[in-house]
């Protein structure tokens, strides 16, 4: 056989395979036996050994696993993966309506999917062809796990239209392979998985993807990130497009007239969850229609337009051995309580918060009590009541101390507080998690200091502030249990690639109170370096409208402490970047034609790619957002349109041609 004719028969065998993957795996209808799939994946594998020049990315042999992995690229979401909102009882989703119908002064639709309880994901197409997938991360930045993604056999390697995308979805594990697993690592004396979420999300972070090609995922995709020419005006008919391109969607979603008809769809899945073979926990309410979307817009942790109803949290009788106390990063001193370990919603619980002394006394709980516990959300261990009537008589009453475990200073109740707080800035406890918290990943994020880590360092003396991780040397992180010449080579790599990163970072980093990641961004992007935002007093702070007077007290107080600047000046001498890196106000011209305007990008242009115009419009002021919407100011449209410029001409919004736009830009 010559080069050609094997690559016509390569080609015939990529799509024969793939539609019989699709028939399988997507309709559940397959139309050949295992048998006979089995002999021609293996007659294209033989082929591809033969003639590698005609193997490619799209091919169905890639679904067994490739070569391991030496460790996972991060990839930055182009629009954040924001989690959902929730809603816990019926109140609340009828308060959600109330908001969602308050912000669009229209009626509106709803449409329900369920709640899928595995590893979120995107999957980015170019011109058909999936090129990458990436886990969720923090919302802003994910690995990159394309290799094993491309193990699940319902992720088409190519779309049955050249379309460019980035497509949503849940990896998941079927109970069916999850219980397989289990028992294989029972068998095999490993410890078994306690969940199908931890399962699914541990198999697709395997270094090696042969391991993940013989878990057996599966995936349901639910939503779009970016899609070029979007032809749907709403997530019901984007949901029926994903379909037709051979995306597997979950087939049990509904649209919904009213809040009345969600309410009822969730009730009846309640109960009809066990039925499953998969995992749900919850129903998750989407507004239907994409330009009612754009309108209500986003917080800065999820869409206004959508939450998710959890389902009642599963409750555990078990026995409160002890109470423990831990001091956070602010002093505050938060008790815990130590259970026999109990199951609760498939994981094993041995600890739950007691938030504060305020509780304790609410619910009168005592060392060696019968407890009810719970997992709010299915996430977080909590008290919920006491069983009194098992109570033998030498239950023991618990009292907050006066004084720190940790570093014996006074505890104070600070004005409207209920929490006891230690202000001794020199705790240990403090400044360890304080350390743990400017390594995190929304922080500086540095790979290999974890808390185990930050917490030996710590132990043996080696760090005491933030500047200290920056004067490590190798012969010290040696001596260190478990610190072999590769963990400490790359530990010091990933200290010093630290330094580099964007102010907002660093601001986040510091700990300052009330200063989360968006605040952090915000100060970033005003004052463009440190020098600026020190010279700020609380009324400059104050004048910006994403920051308020509790916040702007809060930094100013903050970056007036001789020790901060102090601690400031020494990271900077020790090399850390002081400046924002992102697009900075004081590089738009005040005469943009695009500043403070809402975007919207649609059709081919001859000059500039889709990425390159948003890029040029961001960078000059603008706002680029994927739906027209009566809060559009402007359509930029290039040739082939759409329905995007009918729906704009109908909306009387203004539209330029790709002329127009040039034109602009020269002036």
């Amino acid at each position: 056989m010559n080069g050609s004719e094997a690559k016509e028969r390569i080609d015939a065998l990529k799509q024969e395979l793939e539609q019989y993957n699709y028939e399988y795996h997507t309709l559940d209808q397959p139309s050949v036996s295992d048998y006979e799939y089995d002999k021609k994946m293996r007659e294209l594998i033989d082929l591809e050994e033969e003639f590698p020049e005609h193997q490619t990315p799209d091919s169905p042999s890639q679904r067994v696993g490739g070569a391991p992995l030496e460790a996972f690229e991060k990839v930055q979401h182009i629009i954040p993966m924001l989690s959902l909102g929730n809603a816990f009882d019926d109140q609340e989703l009828r308060d959600f309506d109330r908001r969602v119908r308050n912000g669009t002064n229209e009626d509106v639709n709803y449409v329900c999917e369920l709640k899928i309880d595995g590893l979120a994901v995107s999957l980015r197409y170019e011109d058909g062809l999936f090129v990458r997938g990436a886990t969720r991360g923090d919302g802003t930045t994910g690995e990159d796990i394309t290799k094993n993604l491309k193990t699940i056999r319902n992720i088409p390697l190519r779309l049955k239209k050249p379309e460019t995308l980035e497509v949503r979805g849940e990896a998941y594990m079927p109970k069916r392979s999850f219980m397989a697993l289990n028992e294989a690592r029972e068998a095999n004396e490993d410890e078994p998985f306690a969940n199908p979420r931890n399962a699914a999300a541990g198999s697709l972070r395997q270094l090696d993807p042969k391991i993940a090609a013989k878990r057996n995922l599966d995936i349901f995709l639910y939503g779009v990130g970016q899609w070029e020419d979007d032809p749907a005006d709403s997530h019901s008919e984007r949901l029926e497009k994903l379909k037709e391109l051979g995306l597997k969607t979950n087939p049990e979603w509904k649209k919904c007239n009213n809040i009345d008809e969600v309410i009822d769809y969730v009730h009846s899945w309640v109960e009809r969850r066990a039925d499953l073979d998969y995992e749900i926990d919850g129903i998750v309410i989407k507004v239907d229609r994409l330009d009612q979307q754009e309108t209500l817009g986003f917080t800065a942790k999820s869409p206004r337009w959508a939450t998710a109803y959890k389902f009642p949290a599963e409750e555990a009788v078990t026995h409160l051995r002890d109470i423990e106390l831990s001091v956070g990063r602010t002093g505050v001193v938060t008790p815990t309580a130590i259970l026999d370990p109990v199951k609760v919603a498939g994981t094993t619980v041995q600890r739950a918060s007691l938030h504060n002394e305020d509780l304790i006394r609410e619910k009168d709980i005592r060392i060696g009590d019968t407890v009810v516990i719970k997992k709010a959300g299915d996430i977080i261990p909590e008290v919920v009541r006491v069983m009194e009537d098992q109570r033998e008589g030498n239950e023991e009453p618990f009292s907050m101390p006066e004084t720190c475990p940790e570093c014996d200073s006074k505890l104070v109740r600070l004005e409207e507080e209920v929490a006891l707080r230690c202000i001794n800035p020199n705790c240990p406890a403090q400044l360890r998690e304080g350390l743990i918290h400017f390594v995190s990943r929304n922080a500086m994020d540095i790979e290999g200091l974890g808390e185990k880590v930050i917490a030996q360092l710590f132990q043996e003396q080696l760090i005491h502030n933030i500047a200290d991780l920056y004067k490590l040397e190798r012969e010290q992180l040696l001596e260190l249990e478990r610190m072999g010449e590769k963990s400490v080579q790359n530990l010091l790599q990933a200290i010093e690639a630290s330094k580099e990163n964007s102010l907002e970072r660093l601001l986040f980093g510091l700990g300052v109170r009330y200063v989360g990641t968006k605040a952090a961004n915000t100060l970033a992007q005003e004052f463009e370096t440190m020098d600026n935002l020190l010279e700020a007093d609380a009324e400059r702070l104050e004048a910006i409208p994403e920051i308020g007077e509790k916040m702007a007290d809060s930094i100013a107080r903050y970056f007036a402490k001789p020790q901060v600047i102090q601690l400031l000046e020494e990271l900077k001498g020790l090399g850390l970047n002081m400046e924002y890196k992102g697009p900075k106000k004081s590089e738009q011209p005040e005469d943009s034609p695009f500043k403070d305007k809402t975007i919207v990008l649609t059709g081919k242009m001859e000059n500039y790619s889709r990425s390159e115009a948003k890029k040029i419009v961001e960078e000059l002021g603008g706002k680029i957002t994927g739906s027209v919407s009566k809060n559009t100011d402007l359509l930029i449209a290039g040739e082939d349109a759409g329905s995007k410029y009918t729906k704009a001409s109908d909306l009387g919004i203004e539209i330029w041609d790709e002329e127009e736009f040039t034109k602009a830009l020269s002036n």
